[in-house]
């Protein structure tokens, strides 16, 4: 473990600044528990100033809005206290459906709407009617907590997302231009070549963690936050590209095939992205090398000549793609917006396509519904004195973490860290602060404990345990203007904190814990009903919409494959392939209208054929999937001139070498008929 720097004390400095600030006003105005702004603080602060800034926002309206349903609510059940409990959790559990919904910081409104209105409204059942004036206190306390972090992370050596970008974008071309030029080349099929590619797919879906606090990083860079997502989404787009381009010259070359012209034309594009230049006028006669090498199809056209034309387009799209980005990077460095026209030809939708995890969202907000209930049940039963504090941290427990795959641990950890907090609050409640005779003193006997936790959050293997200890510390102290030192209360409360994450982790256990190969594995399959959606007409009417919400997907599953065993993650060899077989399916969808009436109905067989597929759990293709693709493509080879028919034929083909990359040649010289069995959809 290296020591801390410069930057994490820094963080550490002004994060303590803000905090020491927010619990100054807060007793200067005279709230009633100022405690609550100094927790705040900690849980708002990030090490990147535009991440602050970005939730800072979403966290104010979240809790006025959790503020407003806990005055309708608490005042109007407070005498049917079963009511007023199923109500706050269903209000809890419908707010993080919705924000797991959102992968942005909007996601934060209807998270803190949610737990805000169990943390005001649960403490405040026995006073129903003081319930307006303490939710106004509640909210100007967090929401004062919330302004003086964004305050200070932005005037106090505010830390650039922009540096931090340039070099992980530096990096990953680094790792993509190492691969293409290999496939280029015609190296050997590396090993792990399969994890490589899709820990590029995964770094790429992680630049969005990254691209939300360049909107808010007030340095210039914000300039460039179009250009970033744009830039994302290309850099998903490589993956399919280049391992189109891979598989198309390992099958010519298999088949001694590959043209003394095409080679030339692949050595020099493996030199261009080696020399990493960014010519328009080289990457102009490379496309007009990969024009010329285009071979023109004949009817009943060779399997290898099929394959040649379907290796010159994605090479054309390849360099389009990497001209773009080139392009998109600069303008990131530089902090311009985008004012150019990109070549590659891309759906600006694209750039805010991403997977919703509907099934998952559900079994959160049912987890959650749960532990909320079962801890107000506890505390109902038993007359428990502060048992409010178990509901609370059962409700900000499982919102906290309700992203994971297996949120239990870390509530457990959480839980943990209240644990570190309740002995860190009581040696200071009971020997510290009685000698603490003015505010001054409270801060500097408050600073060894608090930076100590700042520096600590920096680090994410430790980031946790001091975000708790820090939060969970400074609510069980319970600050307020004048000390007071009760020890059956302080115990009561910690007991109540400690205890309702506990519950929350168990109920989260049975309810919503899942494997990182369960996740993996429903991701696959939703991709596989994407699919099947596709060639049924039905979703995406763009091939490269449907690849956006499939790569991003699978940049969803790259990260999860670490934790499998590699038998139990063979699948994944089908992730990319997967992924070109939808583009070629929706552009062949969307082209089949243009066809010959014959080609059509073969097309349409196929569809059909290809949609019990994807439907099918059954990873491998059937043989007379393969019999009716091999129909549809001599159907269409019978005139291959027309566009429609030419661009039908390279989406045939490349869903070929996506479903059936071991089959034998199509054999062109064969004029199969499309079988007749199997007509419905």
């Amino acid at each position: 473990m290296t020591l801390p720097g410069w930057r994490d004390w820094a963080f550490a400095v002004k994060t303590y600044a803000a905090a020491m600030l927010a619990l100054f006003l807060a007793m200067w105005i005279d709230l009633p528990r100022p405690y609550w702004a100094l927790g705040t603080v900690y849980i708002t602060s990030q090490v990147l100033a535009g991440a602050t800034r970005s939730k800072a926002l979403y966290r104010v309206l979240g809790t006025l809005l959790g503020a407003v349903v806990s005055v309708v609510l608490v005042p109007n059940l407070a005498d049917a206290p079963e009511l007023l409990t199923l109500a706050i959790a269903l209000w809890v559990g419908l707010c993080l459906y919705v924000s797991l919904l959102d992968r942005t910081p909007r996601s934060y409104l209807m998270m803190l709407g949610g737990y805000t209105a169990a943390l005001i409204g649960f403490p405040a059942v026995g006073q129903p009617g003081q319930m307006f004036d303490t939710a106004v206190a509640r909210a100007e306390e967090i929401t004062l907590g919330i302004l003086c972090a964004a305050l200070l992370s932005s005037l106090v050596l505010p830390q650039s997302v922009a540096p931090v970008i340039a070099a992980r974008l530096e990096a990953w071309l680094g790792d993509a231009r190492g691969w293409v030029v290999d496939v280029l080349g015609r190296a050997r099929a590396a090993r792990d070549t399969q994890a490589k590619r899709l820990r590029l797919a995964s770094d790429a879906v992680a630049f969005d963690a990254l691209a939300t606090p360049l909107r808010y990083d007030m340095t210039g860079a914000e300039r460039s936050a179009e250009a970033m997502a744009t830039l994302r989404q290309h850099m998903l787009m490589f993956l399919p590209i280049v391992s189109a381009i891979a598989d198309r010259i390992e099958t010519l070359e298999r088949a001694g095939a590959l043209p003394r012209r095409v080679r030339s034309l692949l050595d020099e594009m493996a030199a261009w992205l080696a020399a990493g230049t960014t010519d328009p006028e080289t990457a102009a006669r490379l496309r007009a090398e990969a024009d010329a090498a285009d071979p023109v199809l004949q009817a009943r056209p060779a399997w290898t000549d099929l394959v040649l034309a379907s290796l010159m387009a994605r090479l054309r799209d390849f360099i389009d793609l990497r001209q773009d980005t080139r392009l998109l990077q600069r303008h990131i460095a530089e902090g311009r917006p985008l004012t150019h026209d990109l070549a590659f030809r891309y759906t600006a939708a694209a750039r805010t396509i991403r997977h919703r995890d509907h099934g998952m969202a559900l079994l959160s907000a049912i987890g959650v519904f749960l532990s909320i209930v079962l801890t107000c049940t506890i505390w109902i039963a038993t007359g428990w004195p502060d048992g409010a504090g178990a509901p609370m941290m059962a409700a900000v427990g499982c919102c906290f973490f309700a992203a994971q795959d297996d949120p239990a641990p870390l509530i457990v950890g959480f839980a943990n860290s209240a644990l570190v907090g309740a002995v860190g609050a009581g040696i200071y409640l009971f020997g510290v602060l009685p000698l603490a005779t003015n505010f001054e003193m409270l801060a500097l006997a408050l600073a060894p404990g608090l930076l100590a936790c700042g520096v600590f959050m920096t680090r994410p293997r430790t980031a946790p345990l001091a975000l708790g200890a820090a939060v969970n510390g400074s609510a069980m102290i319970a600050l307020e203007g004048s000390y007071t030192g009760d020890f059956a209360a302080f115990t009561n409360t910690a007991v109540a904190v400690v205890a309702g994450m506990w519950v929350a982790a168990a109920v989260t256990r049975l309810v919503r814990s899942v494997g990182a190969g369960v996740t993996a594995g429903r991701l696959r399959r939703v991709n596989r009903r994407s699919l099947a959606r596709a060639a049924e007409r039905r979703g995406a009417q763009n091939g490269l919409e449907l690849a956006a919400i499939m790569l991003d997907r699978v940049g969803l599953i790259a990260p999860r494959l670490a934790a499998l065993p590699p038998e139990d993650a063979a699948w994944t060899a089908d992730l990319l392939a997967e992924v070109r077989v939808g583009i070629n399916l929706v552009e062949l969808r969307r082209d089949r209208r243009r066809l010959a009436p014959e080609a059509r109905d073969a097309v349409e067989r196929l569809l059909a054929e290809l949609a019990r597929h994807f439907r099918n759990r059954a990873a491998a293709a059937p043989d007379g999937l393969l019999a009716t693709l091999d129909a549809a493509i001599g159907a269409a080879g019978q005139d291959p001139e027309p566009p429609a028919h030419r661009a039908a034929l390279l989406g045939l083909t490349g869903i070929r070498r996506g479903l059936f990359p071991e089959a034998p040649p199509y054999p062109a010289a064969a004029d199969a008929r499309a079988p007749t069995a199997g007509l419905a959809a």
